[in-house]
């Protein structure tokens, strides 16, 4: 009789050693990537991100991997103290604090797109500035990857300002609209 298999496989050697993937998942990745001429790919569940993005040559780069529930280890420098290290510039400007009161709240895009204003060029804007936005409202729609997700207000109040124009690429996390939340 013979004793009880050994289902799990060792993978081939590799230079590149991500703790908690495999590299032929990964390498399923960017076989995908490649298949639908896809720019850059984002996936993140239960703690774990990462985040796989086209060279401008042409070549995919490495992953950027994260797990979320665990901070970096700390890194001793010889970096100039904290005061004269300047933080790297956001890849889209936020307004001014002088521009917007300090109560504004903040409808951020979940993702990586295109911004536009109104479900169709023929239709009016989803929202204007100086209009009222409830709950659970379609303030705008986000188009990734030839989707068009449709993003909602998050709180209720009045529209302060509009901070991307229509048709403009947005980034994750960048503002979209500065919302004036009604008081309680």
């Amino acid at each position: 009789m013979k004793g009880p298999r050994n289902n799990s496989k060792k993978n081939p050697p590799s230079d590149l050693s991500i703790p908690g993937i495999e590299v032929s998942q990964l390498e399923k990745l960017l076989d995908f990537m490649a298949a639908h001429s896809l720019e850059e790919f984002e996936y993140e569940h239960g703690g774990f991100h990462i985040r796989l993005r086209k060279a401008s040559s042409g070549a995919v780069v490495a992953p950027i991997v994260a797990k979320l529930s665990e901070p970096p280890p700390a890194v001793p420098s010889s970096r100039p103290a904290a005061a004269e290290v300047q933080p790297p510039e956001p890849a889209f400007a936020l307004p001014r604090a002088s521009e917007l009161a300090e109560d504004m709240h903040f409808i951020k895009s979940p993702i990586v797109g295109t911004f536009y204003a109104a479900s169709s060029p023929e239709t009016p804007p989803f929202l204007k500035e100086g209009e009222r936005v409830h709950i659970g409202q379609v303030v705008c729609i986000v188009e990734a990857m030839k989707l068009m997700n449709e993003i909602e207000s998050d709180v209720a109040g009045e529209v302060a300002r509009v901070l991307v124009e229509n048709g403009q690429p947005v980034e994750y996390g960048q503002p979209l609209f500065a919302i004036r939340p009604v008081k309680k």
